[in-house]
């Protein structure tokens, strides 16, 4: 009867393995797409403190922010500044207070589609999707949140040069 032994280890399995990293693009995309969220993440930040800012002036003091029209009271051309919110102290002129609502709002969703992009390029997990989300809507998280990541996507891209598309 023939004693059974182990297979002798081979050279290639004393070698520790270490998982290949796969992209879902290319690293030009992965630039491409690191640089347009960087971009957007300091516009989305810049607005989103600009509406902090501006939800102060109207729950805090009562006063939007207007550019022309005329003054209620004097009736007065009224050139830019802040002006009572309830009863209006402007009229018939470009309130910025609703302005800068909207161009963060669209701003944000733009924001979104960005962090989507790296996120699924990288091939990341759903909690950094999260944290990349929340940058758009927390005061300064869009700063540190984009310089964390960057340096991230930087840090992967140098230590897996041959890594392989998805596709």
């Amino acid at each position: 009867m023939i004693d059974p032994k182990p297979a002798a280890p081979s050279a290639e399995s004393d070698a520790p393995r270490t998982k290949k990293r796969r992209f879902g693009g290319t690293v030009a995309q992965i630039r491409s797409a690191l640089k347009f969220y960087k971009v957007l993440a300091y516009l989305t930040g810049a607005m989103l403190l600009l509406l902090c800012a501006e939800l102060i002036a109207r729950y805090g003091f009562g006063s939007y922010l207007y550019a022309g029209g005329t003054d209620a009271l004097t009736g007065q051309p009224f050139g830019f500044g802040f002006a009572d919110a309830e009863p209006a102290g402007v009229i018939g002129g470009v309130n910025l207070s609703v302005m800068v609502l909207i161009v963060h709002g669209w701003m944000y969703v733009v924001y979104l589609m960005a962090t989507f992009r790296l996120w699924s390029l990288m091939r990341w997990s759903f909690t950094k999707m999260i944290v990349l989300a929340l940058g758009g809507v927390v005061p300064f998280l869009s700063f540190i949140v984009e310089k964390k990541f960057h340096r991230e996507v930087e840090a992967e891209l140098a230590a897996n040069p041959a890594a392989s598309k998805r596709y």
